[in-house]
């Protein structure tokens, strides 16, 4: 392990999703230690997206920026929110230059799937209705996000494809969430790795799968058929349960002629970026902002 992610173990508290709402309090207070980001540079509106339940968004433009992207927060599907999200959002607004549309999807164990699918879906779509609106070029709109929130931003892929639904340029996708049968070598034997486990991957899965059998849309690792989806970056941790299962899905993309970005971070665990501190974080978060920049250059 990186000697300065490694330093900072003691501080990380023990893994568990049993209690969800219990673990949210956990959540917040970990992100209000994050040290805030310069946003002297950026535009910040919260926004509702209408919709059956309407879906809280937060909406960071920098100055110029014409491309976005759908932005979808980590926290094992039960966790987050726009507020958790904040230091992060705003990091990718400032190093990519796009808009970025940081989304407050429902959470499980509440709102199962395909509750949070939906809501990101439906951001999608009114994003690129209401493009011009948002100062946003409607051919440039990327979907992204860290944990299950990459997972999610997967599985909008896809459905966008499958639906004909709104164009997507690219998918940004952070150490991502894709495969609920952990079947993996990673998953199967990182069973006490830092911050993210076996166990608790299995309990987020089940809260958020509920009583749902488990499709493509739920699990993108599921779906057969790869090809004719956006472009791709897939950063993984080295010591993250999700690394195999990211690593077969970037493999299976390039191998249905998906251009694909795979970045396998060293000595690295699951949200360590979020050690600021460490050179490792500040180069995997810089490495983000400028491959979306590049990805929604015109």
């Amino acid at each position: 392990m990186d000697p300065e992610l490694e330093a900072f173990i003691p501080l990380f508290p023990r893994a568990d999703l049993t209690d969800p709402v219990a673990e949210r309090g956990n959540f917040a207070a970990l992100a209000a230690a994050v040290p805030g980001p310069d946003v002297a540079h950026l535009e910040i509106e919260d926004v509702t997206v209408p919709g059956d339940p309407g879906v809280p968004i937060r909406v960071y433009r920098p100055e110029r920026a014409q491309g976005a992207i759908i932005w979808l927060h980590g926290g094992g599907f039960v966790m987050g929110d726009l507020d958790t999200e904040h230091p992060w959002a705003a990091r990718l607004a400032e190093g990519s230059g796009a808009t970025v549309i940081s989304v407050g999807y429902r959470l499980a164990p509440e709102n199962p799937f395909p509750a949070a699918l939906d809501d990101a879906y439906a951001v999608l779509t009114w994003t690129a209705e209401h493009a011009r609106e948002l100062g946003v070029d409607p051919e440039r709109i990327a979907v992204g996000g860290h944990s299950a929130g990459g997972g999610l931003a997967a599985a909008t892929a896809l459905r966008a494809r499958d639906e004909q639904g709104p164009p997507i340029r690219f998918q940004l996708l952070n150490q991502p969430g894709l495969d609920d049968r952990q079947e993996t070598w990673s998953q199967r034997n990182f069973t006490d790795t830092p911050w993210m486990n076996r166990d608790k991957v299995t309990a987020s899965w089940r809260h958020y799968l509920g009583a749902a059998p488990a499709t493509p849309y739920a699990a993108p690792a599921r779906a057969g058929d790869l090809s004719g989806l956006p472009p791709a970056y897939v950063a993984t941790a080295e010591l993250c349960p999700n690394r195999d299962e990211d690593i077969l899905y970037a493999l299976r993309l390039l191998q249905s002629g998906v251009p694909v970005e795979l970045h396998q971070w060293a000595g690295t665990f699951h949200g360590s970026q979020a050690i600021l501190s460490a050179e490792v974080s500040q180069r995997q978060i810089t490495e983000l902002g400028l491959t979306l920049r590049r990805a929604l250059a015109p």
